[in-house]
């Protein structure tokens, strides 16, 4: 089976790639049902933007912004949240999400309670701060550390499904980013599924060129593939009918021997 691909689809004004773009409900929801249709698994609602320098968002308002999209979308794919807030995550499993895709890793008791699938991911410091100066003695040992943690503490709370997620790009350089991805196996030998999301993000266009937001799709494939090759389960992508093709390849590669 091939890894599956997690569409991102962003209901904020601010998200560093496409924010603004789907805004409106109705363009929010033809974004989703179009990466249904170019094969997306899960399809990820997120209501507040994470990038660095991001300011937050009060949960009035995110709730406003992303329920009608899980709504309407929920019949149609898997859909999780993406969000720091118990109230949204909480709102957002009543009308049909089914993953929380948390950047805090700290709500996995909603999903316990609720019966939703989790995702822990890793992060060091808030938006508005995490790429001031991140510093590690050993990235990969404590991103997994963090993560075993939090995942450990998640099945014995009662949580289900438990996803682990290295948080490329949340406090994290280009070299701390990159190391990760070449030490990815030190996550997927924990035995928890891993997610990767890399779309688009800055550390590509530093570590190929200077290559903007929009001219990342090469980059983010490669990172997308090195990453399922080396046993992810998921990745996180906003250019979906491309990675798609790319996870088929790879589980074909897998099957061939």
């Amino acid at each position: 089976m091939p890894p599956l691909v997690m569409g991102v689809l962003n209901v904020t004004p601010d998200s560093f790639s496409d924010g603004g773009r789907y805004a409106d409900p109705h363009a929010a929801v033809a974004h989703g049902l179009a990466m249904v249709a170019a094969g997306a698994d899960v399809v990820d609602v997120g209501g507040e933007s994470t990038r660095p320098g991001a300011d937050p968002v009060d949960e009035a308002e995110e709730r406003r912004r992303v329920l009608p999209v899980i709504e309407a979308l929920a019949h149609q794919v898997r859909v999780s949240v993406d969000t720091t807030k118990a109230s949204v995550a909480e709102a957002a499993v009543a009308v049909g999400a089914t993953l929380v895709n948390d950047v805090s890793a700290s709500l996995y008791g909603v999903a316990a309670a609720s019966g939703a699938a989790w995702v822990a991911m890793h992060r060091r410091g808030a938006p508005a701060t995490m790429q001031l100066d991140p510093r590690y003695e050993d990235v990969v040992h404590e991103v997994r550390t963090f993560l075993l943690e939090r995942a450990d503490a998640a099945v014995a709370a009662g949580v289900r499904e438990v996803w682990v997620d290295p948080g490329i790009g949340f406090g994290k350089l280009a070299e701390h980013n990159l190391t990760l991805l070449r030490h990815l196996r030190a996550l997927v030998e924990t035995g928890y599924p891993v997610l990767v999301g890399t779309s688009r993000k800055a550390f590509l266009g530093a570590v190929t060129g200077g290559a903007g937001v929009h001219d990342r799709l090469d980059a983010s494939l490669a990172t997308a593939v090195y990453a399922m090759a080396a046993g992810a389960a998921m990745v996180r992508v906003h250019d979906v009918a491309p990675t798609v093709q790319a996870a088929r390849l790879v589980a074909g590669v897998e099957v061939a021997g």
